[in-house]
Parts: C-alpha cells; structure tokens; sequence
C-alpha cells in the first residue's frame, strides 16, 4: 500500500514537471496561440457534453478523427523541431537533465564581447532562458555550432551576411545566427536608442532570455533583461550575471532544475 502511494506520487511528479516544460516550450512558438485554440474546442466539447447540446456532441463525435488530424499537419513543424531536439539532447539540457555550462565558455563569451565593443562592431547576443525562443530561431539561419571565439567575431564581421541579425545561445552552444527579434513599442526608452537595443529590449519583454548588445556607434556594451536596459555594462558585470545563469561544469553527471538554482 506504501509503495503504491510512492509511484503515485512519483507518476504525478513526472507529468507536472514534463506539463510545465511543454507549457515554457510553447511560449516561444506560433504554437502557443493553437493550443489556445485547441483549450477552446476542447472547452466548447466539455459545454457541449454537460449542457447535453445534442448537434454539437454530434459534430464532434463524427469530425474528432479529422480534427486530430488537422491538429498534426498544423503542429507538424514544432513537432519535427522538438523530436530533432529530442535527438540532439537539447530538449532534455533545456528540461536540466545535462551537465550545466563550464567556465571556459564563460571566459570564450566575456572574451568576444569585450573585442567587439573595443572594435566597435555591432552586435546582438542573446542567451535562451527558460523561454523558447523557437519563433526568433526560424527566422535565422540554423548553426548548432559549439560557441568560439572566433565564431562570433566572424559571425558579426561586416562581411558577414550574418552580422545584421543576432545569435541566439542554447548552452553552449550558436544555434542560430541572423535572427529576427521583436522590437519594443516602449515609451520609456532613450529615443537616441538604436534598433538594436530596441529590438533586444522587445525580446526581453516577451521572454526570459538575457541579450548582450554593443553598440557600433559608441562600442558600449549593454544587457536587455526582464524589459530593462542596462548600459555601460563592465567585463565584471557580465561575468556575474553568466555565472548567475551558467554553473561550473563538474565530469560528474549533476541534475539541475531551474527552481533548484541559488540565487546570488
């Protein structure tokens, strides 16, 4: 009786937690405004059945093989990204099951900021948080390279036909470079502002992720968080708050869930 209470609890435990990544999956997708859609239908079927609306059960009775149908086809390109994800392990480094980000990374990431703001050379980094950003992904072009140096600075070289748009990091990992972010509609920013520090205020303000800009006029380097701009951001700043986002990578396998982390 003991042990059946256990896997109960066990069995409830993996579903919330397997619901809970799906439902942070799908705030960053075209697909967050179908399930929408989806919650209705299946509200109006739930109506219907209670209320005893006899042509509407009717309808859903002979045309729910078809709607599932239509569902597939419709969610077809988020289901083949997810089971690619599934495949390459991103999903379960996005769910915590994957050893966390190591120092080098850090000091490739810090290192590369701080040649591009010297320079003077444009850029937009963005870090994915708990958020999927797959909506931003699809509008670049797709790399899942392994982050280096010199992969972003010849990302963001103005010879580079990638160096307009802004690279999104999964880990350690460019999934995308040339991305499309939304810009912010806010009143209260600087009008000085360029489009790239509106369009990495507008993401934070839609998602959790955290954007790293340079500036090309001025080289300055600043951080889009939580709808917030932070400017004249210092190499000490940065390695904070990625170390805040980034734990040291130990040769042991570790579990790590976001509500798990401490917070500086």
């Amino acid at each position: 009786m003991q042990l059946r209470w256990i896997l109960d609890v066990i069995d409830i435990t993996i579903v919330a937690v397997f619901l809970y990544y799906l439902i942070l999956w799908l705030r960053g997708t075209q697909a967050a405004n179908l399930l929408r859609g989806l919650i209705f239908l299946a509200s109006l079927y739930i109506a219907a059945k209670l209320l005893g609306l006899q042509t509407l059960n009717w309808f859903f009775e002979k045309f729910s093989a078809a709607i599932l149908v239509v569902l597939i086809i419709v969610f077809q390109p988020e289901l083949r990204r997810t089971l690619e994800r599934l495949g390459r392990g991103g999903f379960l480094r996005r769910m915590g099951f994957a050893p966390p980000a190591s120092s080098w990374f850090i000091r490739f990431l810090v290192r590369s900021i701080e040649w591009l703001a010297e320079n003077k050379v444009g850029a937009i980094i963005v870090l994915e948080g708990n958020t999927g950003l797959n909506e931003f992904i699809e509008s670049g072009t797709r790399l899942d390279a392994l982050i280096s140096y010199e992969m972003i600075i010849s990302i963001f070289g103005n010879k580079s036909p990638l160096h307009d748009g802004a690279i999104i990091l999964q880990g350690d990992r460019i999934i995308a470079a040339g991305c499309l972010l939304p810009l912010s509609e806010s009143k209260l920013l600087d009008k000085s502002l360029g489009t790239r520090h509106r369009a990495a205020v507008g993401l934070s303000e839609m998602t959790d992720a955290l954007i790293i800009i340079v500036s090309e006029t001025t080289g300055t380097i600043s951080m889009a968080e939580n709808g917030h701009l932070t400017r004249l951001v210092t190499r000490e700043m940065l390695e904070e708050k990625f170390f805040s986002m980034y734990r040291e990578q130990n040769p042991k396998i570790e579990f790590h869930f976001p509500w798990s982390r401490k917070k500086k």
